[in-house]
């Protein structure tokens, strides 16, 4: 099929600069490096001017080779150098950590300094390269003079406040959505000096975490929602209004996901209730109807177990005290004689061995009464009968029969007693066991009493506390089924106000198409200047973010297309700036671009659109730094436009003069 013509030809690339304007608003003129401050210049000055600015590094046979080996053109500082610029605009850091201490090693005291121009004042900027700490931006301040002393440190900061407030102004960073106290400034220098790491490969790439440069979110991250809102910002398509509108948007669908989740889980708690229910209330076999009738059953179902519940005997509250009393008056009775039991069977052993001593008594008093008949004279052992007869020479002590006699009567006697008592207390004993077997019987009894009727007082408490629970549990089961059905009913109100406000902000994004208009003006007339003239290019804004087509006999999306995009909508952004319709300078950074994917003939045409751009208004406007390692077009390798060549061999060709 044919493509229809077109019936007016497409405008070419025009620009409007604001009237007075001299200069780019921001432009940086000047890059020095010294060893020390005081010290020699590592290598000459830099020198850049508004306009294009060329940086490059020979590869191969692109330059005249009289050294004999063989140039490359990679390794040779151009990044680096990229970084350094970034630095002195305010970047934290201008390498990753690696390259960072090497050249810390490399210049423990080195310097950078930069001359930045804000609106036609000189601002000199020195930051340190090594171990130093000494930061300083100063406006209308001398440069070598500031890098060869130790005067007062001032940071960075002096210089990212005044761009904010001249050029990007703190309004944008309420509307680019940033954190209080967060600066749009370095958000802004992250997309105006893409990292190389990106590669190009996308419109909201700004930052690569290999750079190492630390740059705030939203110039880094995963999320690109957070940087395509801080680039509608600084191109004037968004307005506190529909910032309003997408807080809005957010907070409902925040309130929407939470009611979600809130309604998700109820409904998982009222399943689990409902069958629990089902089960204890017995209605398994029932068929039972929806809510909120089914609540009705269940409430029936609960009173008619609470009325059991109260059907069933309580016991009686006298007779379960008299019955603990009787069951405490028969454990009384049994610890009395079982304490009684235990004394008589301590008592026991000792009165038998009272007995057995006593008894032990009787042989000794029975001979004492024997001898006292006949006694033998207890010193000469001569019977008395012959000491009577003959008389003694020795003693005339006798014992006395009658005493001897009468002691072994009491002896009996008492023996006798000791005996009446073991057998007292041996009855005793025999007359407790019947006692005590009665005693525990009673106790038996008066235990299983109290048990049955504290048993049937725990059966109706226990029914009716079963009920009450299951009472409880409906009337949970229908809170739960209320703030269910009242969050649906919020649930609903979100969705319905989430619906609005994105009716809202689809008419904020029309009302922005003027503005996305006028970027697809200049991106469609520089993807025609770049690649033919039957190309065209379109800028959109969607609900899924930024769209952006090249049309070159068809929608292309090859590698080299996507790189192509990304420049091209840079360079219609920064003509834009140059009008003064963002809130951007007319300052724009470009490391590298990749000539494979795009081609020699649209890398060679992008030189020579950026010097038609230098014409296209009375002063230059704008500052375009390139670097690159292909060879510039023959037209441009020469000055004012090529301001550096680089090499990566030998080390005193590279950016810091020697290799790291």
């Amino acid at each position: 099929m044919s493509q229809q013509h077109e019936m007016f030809a497409p405008p070419k690339l025009s620009l409007t600069a604001p009237e007075g304007l001299k200069e780019p608003r921001l432009w940086v003129r000047r890059i020095a490096l010294w060893e020390a401050p005081g010290g020699p210049k590592i290598r000459e000055d830099i020198l850049l001017r508004p306009g294009l600015n060329i940086i490059w590094s020979p590869d191969g046979s692109d330059e005249d080779n009289t050294s004999g080996g063989r140039t490359i053109g990679h390794g040779a500082g151009k990044s680096l150098f990229c970084r350094l610029l970034r630095y002195c605009l305010g970047e934290q850091r201008f390498a990753d950590e690696t390259q960072r201490e090497r050249i810390a090693i490399a210049f423990p005291n080195g310097i950078v300094g930069a001359e930045v121009m804000l609106d036609g004042v000189c601002w000199a900027v020195v930051r340190p390269l090594g171990i130093r700490r000494r930061h300083v931006a100063i406006a209308d301040g001398n440069l070598d003079e500031i890098a060869g002393g130790d005067g007062a440190t001032t940071s960075i900061d002096p210089l990212i406040e005044a761009i904010e407030q001249a050029i990007v102004t703190p309004s944008t960073a309420s509307l680019a959505r940033l954190q209080p106290g967060q600066k749009a400034w370095p958000i802004a220098l992250a997309w105006l000096t893409r990292d190389q790491e990106c590669r190009f490969d996308d419109v909201l790439d700004w930052r690569s975490p290999a750079s190492g440069s630390d740059a705030p979110i939203p110039a880094s991250g995963r999320e690109t929602g957070p940087r395509r809102e801080a680039l509608r910002a600084f191109l004037m398509a968004i307005t506190e209004e529909e910032q309003e509108a997408r807080r809005n948007e957010e907070t409902l669908r925040g309130d929407v996901a939470n009611a979600e989740r809130e309604i998700s889980h109820i409904a998982w708690d009222l399943g689990r209730r409902h069958t629990r229910l089902i089960d204890q209330l017995g209605l398994g076999e029932q068929t039972l109807p929806e809510m909120p009738l089914l609540l009705e059953v269940f409430r029936k179902a609960t009173d008619d177990r609470l009325a059991a519940a109260a059907q069933l005997p309580s016991g009686n509250t006298a007779e379960l005290a008299a019955a603990r009393k009787a069951l405490q008056e028969a454990n009384a009775e049994l610890n009395h004689a079982n304490e009684e039991l235990v004394r008589l069977d301590a008592q026991l052993p000792a009165e038998k061995q009272v007995l057995t001593l006593l008894s032990s008594e009787i042989p000794g008093l029975s001979a004492a009464a024997a001898n006292a008949a006949s006694q033998v004279c207890p010193i000469c052992e001569v019977p008395i009968d012959r000491v009577l007869a003959e008389g003694c020479g020795l003693s005339h002590r006798l014992h006395n029969e009658a005493e001897c006699r009468a002691r072994l009567e009491t002896k009996r006697q008492e023996i006798g007693e000791q005996q009446k008592k073991i057998g007292d207390l041996e009855t005793r004993s025999k007359a407790l066991q019947p006692v005590i077997a009665l005693a525990k019987q009673k106790v038996e009894q008066a235990e299983k009493r109290a048990q049955a009727i504290e048993d049937v007082r725990d059966a109706r408490t226990s029914a009716w506390q079963a009920a009450t629970r299951l009472k409880e549990g409906v009337e949970r089961f229908g809170e739960l089924s209320a703030e269910r059905d009242d969050l649906r009913k919020r649930l609903r109100g979100f969705e319905d106000k989430l619906v609005k406000e994105r009716e809202r902000l689809a008419a904020f994004r029309d009302k922005q198409g003027l503005t996305f208009g006028k970027i697809t003006q200049k991106f469609s007339a520089i993807i025609r200047r770049l690649v033919n003239d039957s190309a065209k290019g379109a800028v959109t804004l969607s609900g899924n973010g930024l769209e952006i087509v090249v049309d070159v006999d068809g929608d292309r999306r090859t590698a080299a297309i996507e790189s192509l995009k990304v420049l091209a909508f840079d360079l219609a952004c920064l003509c834009l700036s140059i009008e003064g319709a963002t809130r951007l300078p007319a300052f724009l950074v470009h490391d590298s671009p990749r000539e494979a994917d795009l081609g020699l003939s649209i890398y060679d045409e992008l030189f020579r659109l950026m010097r038609e751009v230098e014409t296209m208004t009375e002063a230059a406007a704008f500052q375009y730094i390139v670097t690159t390692t292909t060879r510039p077009p023959d037209d441009l390798r020469c000055d004012p436009w090529l301001r550096l060549t680089l090499k990566g061999a030998p080390g005193s060709e590279r950016l810091v003069a020697r290799d790291l």
